[in-house]
């Protein structure tokens, strides 16, 4: 599933391609225009379906709609790809690995790939879902995911509920990894499943530091326990400044940081103490 403003038609075609040349069954597509129409639409591949959104939901609603074209909860297929439309799959066995991985592990319910520049093929430190970041070619089990280059499995939707649509941009993968390992789900990161896809910064977009701080703010009133709450806010108010953001950026980031606290976030469900201590064998306690 893809989620496209249409400014990318050149992009998104050759990612199609990708696609559809992958080994074994049939993928099924459907890409979501949100907020614009789906560019170049009656010359996508065949069987390939469009959603056309009135308005733009942000990238977890984008993708909700997408999920929603493949039935209640996308229980008309096994498991869900989600790629960035300005990705590609550089190699033809990616579908056939998801559906090896997911058969071979009953609780395994997300997997997220390794994204590559296709210039340079390097990984982002950012792109490795994980605290030991320096070896992006070791696959692991992890606690979060990459919500442009994943694959879900559908139970996972079906039982612990799609991603949160308020959230607009940022941590949207994450609330929804925590609600599945809460669930008894597993998360992979696997090296050997790639995603080409430039490499670029994420605070290119003008809405990065308001959102990544409202957001985190709002992850943590919807999946923590009461007292990690403002233990896990504090360890991330410490780390911003101490990466020392511009003005500008600090003053965007405030501002977000205050409207996570003065607004709804939706349904609060803290995990579990367990899920806790899960997450922190992983590697990864919900105060980091």
């Amino acid at each position: 599933m893809i989620i496209t403003m249409g400014d990318r038609p050149d992009d998104l075609r050759a990612l199609l391609d990708s696609v559809a040349g992958q080994d074994g069954d049939r993928v099924e597509v459907v890409v979501v225009g949100n907020g614009s129409p789906v560019t170049g639409a009656d010359d996508l591949p065949p069987g390939v379906r469009t959603v056309e959104l009135p308005e733009n939901l942000g990238i977890p609603g984008g993708r909700n709609a997408g999920i929603e074209a493949f039935g209640p909860a996308g229980s008309e297929v096994d498991a869900l790809l989600f790629l960035d439309d300005d990705g590609l799959l550089p190699g033809t066995d990616t579908a056939e690995l998801v559906r090896e991985a997911f058969a071979a592990d009953p609780e395994l319910g997300i997997l997220s790939f390794r994204i590559a520049d296709p210039e340079t093929g390097a990984t982002q430190r950012r792109h490795v879902p994980r605290l030991r970041a320096a070896d992006p070619m070791r696959s692991s089990r992890v606690t979060t995911f990459l919500g442009g280059a994943s694959a879900v499995r559908t139970k996972v939707i079906g039982e612990v509920g799609p991603l949160p649509g308020e959230f607009f941009y940022a941590h949207e993968e994450t609330d929804l990894a925590w609600r599945a390992l809460d669930a008894g789900w597993m998360i992979d990161y696997r090296s050997d499943m790639v995603l080409h896809h430039p490499t670029t910064a994420p605070s290119r977009h003008a809405v990065y530091h308001r959102m990544v701080a409202r957001n985190r703010v709002w992850l943590a009133r919807r999946n923590l326990p009461a007292p990690l709450v403002p233990v896990y806010l504090a360890v991330w108010v410490l780390l911003t400044l101490a990466r020392r953001p511009s003005g500008a950026a600090l003053k965007a980031w405030a501002g977000g940081f205050t409207e996570g606290w003065r607004t709804p976030c939706g349904p609060r469900r803290p995990m579990k103490w367990r899920t806790v201590w899960r997450l922190t064998r992983l590697g990864r306690p919900p105060v980091i």
